[in-house]
């Protein structure tokens, strides 16, 4: 139990800002085997931010609100998968070779791709979220978040991890799923879904993994695999997904 613990921790701690306790043991296999607790990571983020457009939208309007539920999100995470989408995007816009587009991805300074890519991906968020109605709007951040977690780790078991430098941070998280990992990674994945109360809501999960079989086969063409990067770009995209197809299942149920 303690070890489940300490990996648990290893992943919130990578993944987020969350400070995490001082006994907890930190161990470089750990990271590797924390993949199966990104979704519950996730729960943990869309949480906060349906906690802070609850209270926000006691006092603001519900755009005010949706917006610093966003800011709350992308702090607690440090902007993590927003930052590996925004790479993705200035890599595969910029670059037209497996080389060139991962010495870009690497490149810490933004681009035009990564800064229209991003700011696109962020305002069709807010758009959607503000189309769904507001008593459901922290249940669908709480699922959205958990969901697309899921689906990120969906592409680290289907492709290679490509960097072949060892001090890559993202390396150990990124590379060698196992089924087992990907099935407890599932189960959390999917457990917010049930908020909803209908069997229909995971249909959602067909478009989300269509996009990211979509930017898994670029992906594979253009690098011949993933990065850390590129699983953020999936999370990124398939959450967006998720919003926009809540809204689509809502007119039919």
């Amino acid at each position: 139990m303690k070890k489940e613990i300490d990996i648990f921790f290893t992943a919130l701690m990578f993944f987020t800002r969350i400070p995490c306790p001082k006994w907890i043991t930190h161990d470089p296999g750990y990271l590797q085997k924390s993949a199966k607790y990104f979704p519950l990571v996730g729960t943990i983020v869309g949480s906060i931010g349906a906690l802070v457009f609850y209270g926000s939208s006691m006092i603001w309007s519900k755009e005010i609100a949706l917006l610093l539920s966003m800011v709350a999100t992308i702090y607690t995470t440090g902007a993590f998968h927003e930052d590996g989408f925004a790479d993705v995007c200035d890599g595969f816009g910029g670059g037209w070779t497996k080389e060139k587009i991962l010495v870009i991805m690497k490149d810490s300074r933004l681009g035009t791709y990564g800064v229209i890519g991003i700011t696109m991906v962020l305002a069709l968020k807010f758009l959607a979220l503000c189309q769904i109605s507001t008593p459901l709007v922290p249940f669908v951040l709480v699922a959205g978040h958990s969901a697309s977690r899921f689906i990120a780790t969906t592409l680290i078991f289907t492709h290679p991890y490509v960097r072949e430098e060892d001090e890559s941070k993202a390396k150990p998280a990124a590379q060698n799923l196992t089924v087992t990992l990907l099935l407890i990674s599932c189960f959390f994945g999917c457990l917010p879904l049930l908020f909803f109360q209908t069997g229909w809501v995971f249909l959602l999960l067909i478009p989300m993994y269509l996009s990211k079989l979509y930017l898994g086969q670029k992906f594979g063409k253009w690098i011949g695999g993933q990065t850390g990067d590129c699983a953020g770009a999936v999370q990124q995209l398939s959450e967006l997904v998720f919003y926009l197809s809540v809204i689509v299942l809502w007119k039919f149920i």
